[in-house]
């Protein structure tokens, strides 16, 4: 072999394992540049179910007359401020619902409790009411003076005692003067107007909570009183009025009714809408009611 024919051949050798090493870099790279894309796929998908999971066991403390949570609206203001069709009810009915009535009647009295809730301190100042006895019988009139018209409830001890008791001696220290119906309902399987949070958020009370008092056989409709609530036993200011349809499960203490005339007056709210929060049927009302005053009768 010539010197020139060696010298040719390694200069082929030495070509072939340049390229050779210029392949294997290449492959490295596409190998790198796939593993790098794998995850970051893996890390978008496991940001995508953190995110879901975080807005799926999100805690929403609004206290509700639906018994959903939504039925839980939000406290952010819409964005919406002029009510469209359906946003208002598409009929009201007229008849009154029979006033409630326990099948079994409670004993002469009841135990009734009071105790403080820490984490949601009162909304404006007051007094829990005292634990003791309450008698299980008796009516108390109640006045609503409210920036639409004089609203009458009629409270009754026979039916929830605990809650007539709270409910006077909130009346008695001013909780609700001065304050705003936060939430009107006028879907057609749930018309209902709520007030009694000092915040008119939705999410105040008076910094303690009482038990259920409810039955098997409890239903609502136009004219009936009663508690919302969040859960079990989480009773504290906030009520809600049937004006309409009410399409819930014995959850809420019913504790009284109200008079012809404050339906009416309350008719007129709920033709003029809701400001939608919790739906296009859910919201605050698009005619404010303001309760300047709430006394009992003496």
């Amino acid at each position: 072999m010539s010197r020139k024919t060696h010298e040719h051949q390694l200069a082929q050798r030495k070509a072939q394992r340049l390229a050779e090493r210029q392949a294997e870099r290449a492959r490295q790279r596409r190998m790198l540049i796939i593993t790098i894309t794998s995850i970051v796929a893996v890390v978008v998908v496991i940001a995508g179910v953190f995110v879901v999971v975080a807005k799926n066991t999100g805690k929403d403390d609004t206290p509700a007359a639906a018994g959903t949570p939504s039925a839980n609206p939000s406290d952010q203001p819409s964005a919406q401020t002029t009510p469209g069709p359906e946003n208002k009810p598409k009929s009201i009915p007229t008849a009154l619902a029979p006033a409630p009535k326990r099948a079994t009647p409670l004993a002469a009295e009841v135990n009734c409790s009071y105790p403080k809730t820490p984490n949601e301190p009162a909304s404006r100042k007051v007094n829990p009411p005292s634990d003791g006895k309450v008698k299980a019988s008796g009516t108390s009139p109640v006045t609503l003076t409210t920036s639409v018209g004089d609203i009458h409830l009629t409270l009754d001890s026979a039916l929830a005692p605990c809650t007539v008791k709270s409910f006077l001696s909130l009346v008695g220290q001013k909780y609700f003067d001065n304050t705003s119906c936060h939430r009107l309902t006028v879907g057609d399987g749930l018309q209902v107007l709520q007030c009694g949070d000092p915040t008119g958020t939705g999410s105040g009370g008076p910094g303690y909570s009482f038990n259920d008092e409810v039955y098997p056989t409890l239903k609502y409709g136009r004219g009936i009183l009663a508690m919302a609530n969040r859960d079990k036993n989480t009773n504290g200011s906030q009520f809600f009025i049937v004006y309409g349809n009410a399409e819930l499960p014995p959850s809420y203490n019913a504790f009284g009714t109200v008079d012809k005339a404050g339906l009416e007056v309350i008719d007129k709210v709920a033709r003029g809408g809701v400001i939608p929060q919790g739906g296009p049927t859910d919201g605050k009302p698009a005619i404010p009611v303001e309760i300047k005053t709430a006394t009992a009768a003496s």
